[in-house]
C-alpha cells in the first residue's frame, strides 16, 4: 500500500509547515546554556525542557503529545486511512491498541547526530528512540543520552549493540566487551532491550559461543537480548551467509528476537511466517521496507512489497508488548523538512496498522 503522489505531496508540505526547531543539546550532548557535559549526568534545574511532562505517555508535552509535529502524524494517518479503508483499523471507534511502544532509530535520521534524532522524535510525536551505538560520541555515552532523555522528555527504548562493520572497533573490539557495555548501557537509561546481530563467520571464537553466551548474559539482567535476523549474501547465483551460527535466528533458540523486515526482504523470507515460528519468543520489530532487492533498502513503510501492514496488525491481535522501531534510510533528503516528512509518514503507517479490530485482539 504506497501513498499517493498528492498525498506524499501533502506529506512533505505539513512537514515542512511544522513548527522550527527550538535550540536543543549540542553535538556532544550538553544542554543550552551549559559550559559542558554534566559531572553528575544531569542538566541545570530538574533537568526537563519547558512544557516536558512528568509523568504519563513518553513523549507528551501539556496540551498535545509531539506538539506540531504529532498533529501532523494524526493529519498524515487520517490521510492515510482516506487513502487505504482496508487498514483503517486504528479510525474504527472499536479498534484495539496493543501496549507496544513506537520508536525512531537514531540509524533512521544518519547523517544527522544523536541529539538531532532526540529532536525529531520528541517533535514527531515518537515514544521513544533507540539508539544505533556507532562512531558518535554522544551515542556511546549513557550519561550524554540521559541528558537528552531528560531534555526531550522522551525514553531510550533499547541500545542497538556496535556491531555493524562500520563499528568493529567502538567500545572496544572484544564482542562480549561490546554486549557488557551495551547492557551497562540499557540498565542506566532504563531501556528494556539489547540488539544484537549474529557474530560474523570470521569471529569464530565468539560465534561458537553465542548461543550459549547470550543465554548467560540474559539470566544475569532484565535487559532483553534479542538477536537480529539478518540475511545471506548472493553473487553470481550463489549464496554464502556471512554471519555463524546463521543469518536467520528463528531455530536457534534465542530467547528473544528481533525481527528486520528490510532484512527479510533481502533475504526473500516470508516475514509473516517468521513472526508466526516465534511466537513470544518475537520482542523487538524494525520497521522498513523492501523491494526484494539484494541491497539492504530500509525504505519507508508502504513504498515496498513486504507485509508491514499485515505484520504490525497481526502484532496488534496477539497483544504485542515489545517495540516497533522505526529504522529507514534519508540518507538522499536534501532537507531536515524532507527527513522529517519521511519520518512522520513511517509513524502515521505505524499508528494506522498498528490496530486490531476488539473482536479479534487477545484479551
Amino acid at each position: 500500500m504506497r501513498m499517493s503522489g498528492e498525498l506524499d505531496r501533502l506529506a512533505r508540505a505539513r512537514a515542512g509547515a511544522a513548527a522550527p526547531a527550538r535550540d536543543g543539546p549540542r553535538e556532544d550532548g550538553a544542554l543550552p546554556g551549559d559550559g559542558g557535559p554534566r559531572g553528575n549526568g544531569g542538566p541545570r534545574g530538574n533537568g526537563r525542557r519547558a512544557g516536558a511532562r512528568t509523568g504519563g505517555r513518553a513523549g507528551e508535552s501539556d496540551g498535545a503529545r509531539g506538539g506540531d509535529g504529532a498533529a501532523v502524524v494524526d493529519a498524515l494517518a487520517a490521510d492515510m486511512a482516506r487513502a487505504w479503508p482496508l487498514a483503517a483499523l486504528s479510525t474504527d471507534r472499536t479498534a484495539r491498541i496493543p501496549a507496544a511502544k513506537i520508536a525512531l532509530s537514531t540509524a533512521s535520521t544518519y547523517p544527522e547526530s544523536t541529539p538531532a534524532a532526540f529532536e525529531m522524535a520528541a517533535r514527531l510525536g515518537y515514544d521513544g528512540v533507540e539508539i544505533m551505538v556507532w562512531t558518535d560520541p554522544v551515542s556511546q555515552d549513557p550519561q550524554a543520552l540521559r541528558r537528552l532523555v531528560d531534555y526531550h522528555g522522551i525514553p531510550v527504548l533499547a541500545i542497538h549493540s556496535p556491531c555493524l562493520l562500520l563499528t568493529q572497533r567502538v567500545w572496544g573490539t572484544d564482542p562480549w566487551g561490546k554486549l557488557v557495555r551495551a547492557r551497562a548501557a540499557a540498565e542506566t537509561l532504563e531501556a528494556p532491550t539489547v540488539v544484537v546481530h549474529p557474530p560474523f563467520r570470521w569471529q569464530r571464537d565468539y560465534g561458537r559461543e553465542f548461543i550459549a553466551g547470550i543465554e548467560r548474559m540474559a539470566q544475569e539482567t532484565d535487559v532483553r537480548f534479542a538477536v537480529e535476523n539478518m540475511f545471506p549474501l548472493r553473487a553470481r547465483g550463489r549464496e554464502v551467509s556471512a554471519y555463524a551460527p546463521d543469518w536467520s535466528p528463528v531455530e536457534d533458540g534465542y530467547r528473544h528476537v528481533t525481527l528486520d523486515l528490510s532484512h527479510t526482504s533481502v533475504s526473500r523470507s516470508d516475514a509473516l511466517a517468521m513472526a508466526d515460528a516465534l511466537g513470544d519468543r518475537l520482542a523487538h520489530v524494525h520497521l522498513a521496507d523492501g523491494s526484494g532487492s539484494a541491497k539492504d533498502e530500509h525504505l519507508v513503510p508502504g513504498r515496498g512489497n513486504q507485509p508491514c501492514a499485515q505484520l504490525l496488525e497481526r502484532l496488534a491481535v496477539s497483544g504485542f508488548d515489545g517495540t516497533v522501531v522505526v529504522e529507514i534510510n534519508t540518507r538522499r533528503a536534501e532537507t531536515r523538512a524532507q527527513r522529517e516528512a519521511d519520518l512522520a509518514e513511517a509513524l502515521a503507517f505505524t499508528r494506522l496498522n498498528l490496530a486490531a479490530p476488539a473482536a479479534a485482539a487477545s484479551p
